[in-house]
């Protein structure tokens, strides 16, 4: 089947080289426009014709076999919708071919309003009559008195494509429950909202193996939710199902699939601040933090000129830095230019090594055997290490190339999109 745009005809789904001469016919339109006319249109204005199919829009159509006939639990949270913004739980519930049994939710509660770290308390949902069982409590993977009743789990989550947000581990130790128990795990995929293409930073450690870093992985993994499933299987060995996405590649930033952006907590209340995440909310105890919902970063003792005029010295790819001052702290505004060029982790490296390199930041580290949260989201002691040694940005990227090129080589035989 192709789709007719005039006298141009397109593959169905279109193929990545069509993308790619489609894309750049649109900018040719737009060049009046200072900034990318794709990334920063609004979801519902990009080229509906050829929006990203969810996993969750292909189960019942496509791969109900999967689950007919079964006892069937999910793991879930308010991000687990499809593009009409209708909620998988409440599609499965009405399917009537299965019997849903049990609601499995993440940090931040079933619908995400519970602060960062906050524990969520496991309940009945009035509406379903269910069990809503929490993953973020007394336990953060599913007890065997929790899966009794299960014959498959079915996971849809959105991740923001960082190896720190929790909702990725919560599947990791969900597949290790899915092992323990002889379970099946079904994965519904989602897109990486900040691409495929951006992998960065020091590869984790396996000494510091925590809930927010499941596996050896860098900060930007670059993978969507059913790649990153097949990649902790290498090391789980679960009985994995995945139901992949449609019109989906990994040139695709969020902005590029038609789809509605939900809000994934409540720090990350739309992609702004997804693609934020990774550059300004890696400086845990430093001193140097973030605020408007991870599009500033500053920090007391910081002149915002200055830090903004080393920072667009650089000249990192779709990324300007605007001089802001919050009250007692100096700091900067992210203003993205271009959200298929930015690269989120990278940025993050550079704002702390500069930052560092004009006010000596504190540098948590591991003591008597307890490691720093800082450490943790670093996944080793390396980059401390290097901002104690006052490296430079280029000087780090450097030290991390080759593991990361060894990362990518390895999660080749995972990924399911080209």
């Amino acid at each position: 089947m192709t789709l007719a745009m005039g006298s141009l005809a397109f593959s169905n789904p279109i193929t990545e080289d069509e993308y790619s001469y489609l894309r750049e016919v649109l900018l040719s339109l737009n060049d009046t426009q200072a900034t990318n006319p794709i990334a920063e249109a609004p979801a519902q204005n990009v080229v509906p014709y050829y929006q990203t199919v969810l996993g969750n829009e292909r189960l019942l159509s496509e791969y109900s076999h999967l689950i007919d006939g079964k006892r069937v639990g999910i793991v879930t949270n308010h991000t687990g919708v499809n593009s009409k913004l209708e909620r998988t739980v409440d599609v499965l519930s009405a399917y009537p071919k299965i019997s849903l049994t049990s609601i499995y939710s993440p940090e931040h509660g079933l619908d995400g309003t519970v602060a960062a770290g906050k524990y969520v308390e496991s309940y009945t949902d009035a509406k379903l009559n269910l069990p809503v069982y929490s993953l973020y409590g007394k336990t953060r993977k599913p007890s065997p008195e929790m899966l009794t009743n299960v014959d498959v789990l079915v996971f849809d989550m959105q991740d923001i494509g960082s190896r720190t947000y929790t909702y990725m581990s919560t599947l990791n130790y969900c597949m290790i429950a899915a092992k323990e128990n002889n379970k099946t795990l079904i994965v519904l995929d989602r897109p990486n909202p900040v691409g495929g293409l951006n992998v960065e930073g020091y590869v984790l450690e396996d000494k510091y193996k925590t809930f927010v870093g499941v596996d050896n992985m860098p900060m930007a993994h670059g993978m969507t939710a059913a790649e990153l499933a097949q990649f902790f299987n290498r090391n789980i060995g679960c009985k994995l199902e995945i139901v992949p996405m449609k019109n989906y590649t990994r040139a695709m930033v969020w902005q590029d699939t038609g789809l509605p952006f939900v809000q994934t907590s409540p720090n990350i209340p739309n992609i702004e601040s997804a693609f934020a995440y990774m550059a300004t909310g890696i400086g845990d105890g430093t001193g140097l933090g973030q605020g408007d919902k991870f599009t500033w970063v500053g920090g007391k003792g910081f002149n915002s000129q200055t830090l903004a005029n080393a920072l667009n010295a650089y000249k990192l790819p779709g990324i300007v830095f605007v001089p802001e001052d919050k009250g007692d702290k100096g700091g900067v505004k992210l203003q993205v230019t271009d959200y298929h060029s930015f690269n989120p982790a990278k940025t993050g490296v550079y704002i702390l090594a500069t930052a560092n390199l004009q006010k000596k930041l504190t540098v948590p580290v591991e003591k008597n055997g307890v490691i720093p949260m800082f450490e943790k989201n670093m996944g080793g002691s390396r980059f401390g290490q290097d901002l104690l040694n006052n490296r430079s940005p280029d000087q780090i990227v450097k030290s991390y190339s080759n593991e990361v090129e060894n990362f990518k080589n390895l999660r080749k035989q995972y990924l399911i999109y080209n």
